[in-house]
């Protein structure tokens, strides 16, 4: 009888330990998530999981270690509190070297704050050494086991090798640091937009029109990419503008500065210390072309650059005078070995029953 009374205190106890202590634990959470850093949390989260468990577990051993098993059921229960204690440490464990991982990437310039492939590893791996422990621990030889694994990888990998080929092409990209979460892309194939995550066997990509576009991570690797936030998120736009033949050029570009510095300081997403610049550089049919160059933050503030830069300065052409003329061609028909010069719109002068051969200059 005072063995049971024992046993019962033990659990009891046990069990006001791990109450007292997630109390305890949920009062130090709040404290950590005043601070600034984030791994205080992810510890603290752990120590909530295990904590408790080790207290009802200590509880439950002293108990049974007081009443009176025979040594057989006794080892059994230690075991079994033991595989138990183990899984219940091997899952806080994953998911604290996972959320630490997590955390660092996050709070790194440069580094893939959130790709999962990094956090997915790293819980794989620690699940992975708590299920050898508890084999090791049940009396279970691992040594038997590694060597198939080490004979069956070779099948496995043969097997996957998409899904391994892949793994790697994610490992490669995140590791040399040619696309990172965040970062705007654009695929010779066509397909462009926001890097959303870059997980063990595809990258996830969000385009503009808000929409997820799923990459393998292998076709990523192989293609031709152009990645608009590397070197520096800072990029500049070309747009391509023409006026009259009749035209100041000197008077053109002076007034085309002044709206590229209206653009750049008022529009939001525009640089504004970028210094405007105008470069004339054809000779075209009806006009002479010059393009200017735009300063942007961010890749996708270019489309909301140009509709201002667009519409303010064709309002201000047209206040100056500044003529930006039509495309026009001429037209010359062929009648016999006579070219006869006919502009767009004008009624051939031809002979009724006559077919012209007609060509394009």
């Amino acid at each position: 009888m005072d063995d049971l009374v024992v046993g019962g205190i033990a659990v009891v106890a046990g069990l006001v330990a791990a109450f007292l202590l997630r109390m305890l634990l949920k009062w130090l959470g709040k404290h950590a998530g005043r601070t600034s850093w984030n791994g205080d949390d992810v510890i603290v989260a752990a120590l909530r999981t295990v904590v408790p468990s080790a207290a009802i577990a200590g509880g439950v051993a002293v108990a049974a270690a007081a009443l009176p098993l025979t040594s057989a059921v006794q080892r059994t229960v230690n075991q079994v509190l033991t595989v138990l204690l183990i899984f219940v440490v091997t899952v806080a464990a994953a998911r604290l070297v996972a959320g630490l991982v997590r955390t660092v990437t996050a709070s790194r310039s440069g580094v893939a704050g959130s790709a999962t492939i990094f956090v997915n590893i790293t819980r794989v791996l620690v699940l992975a050494i708590g299920f050898l422990v508890v084999l090791q621990t049940l009396g279970i030889s691992i040594a038997p086991m590694l060597t198939a694994l080490g004979v069956g990888g070779l099948a496995v990998a043969l097997a996957l090798q998409d899904t391994l080929a892949n793994l790697f092409a994610g490992i490669h990209i995140l590791a040399s640091k040619t696309v990172q979460p965040g970062d705007y892309i654009q695929l010779s194939s066509g397909e462009e937009g926001y890097v959303e995550d870059i997980n063990w066997r595809q990258t996830t990509v969000r385009n503009l029109s808000n929409n997820l576009v799923v990459i393998p991570n292998g076709e990523l690797a192989r293609t031709n990419m152009t990645n608009f936030m590397r070197p520096e998120q800072e990029l500049t736009i070309l747009l391509q503008a023409g006026v009259a033949y009749d035209s100041d050029l000197d008077h053109v570009e002076r007034v085309t500065n002044e709206i590229i510095g209206e653009v750049m300081t008022e529009v939001e997403g525009a640089l504004p210390n970028h210094e405007p610049i105008i470069r004339f550089h054809t000779f075209g049919d009806s006009r002479i072309g010059f393009t200017v160059i735009l300063g942007v933050g961010e890749f996708s503030d270019q489309y909301r650059i140009k509709h201002e830069f667009i519409k303010r300065l064709h309002k201000r052409y047209r206040a100056e005078g500044i003529r930006i003329p039509a495309p026009a061609r001429t037209v010359a028909l062929q009648q016999g070995s006579v070219s006869i010069p006919q502009q767009r719109g004008a009624e051939p002068l031809i002979e009724p029953g006559e077919v012209p051969a007609a060509r394009i200059d």
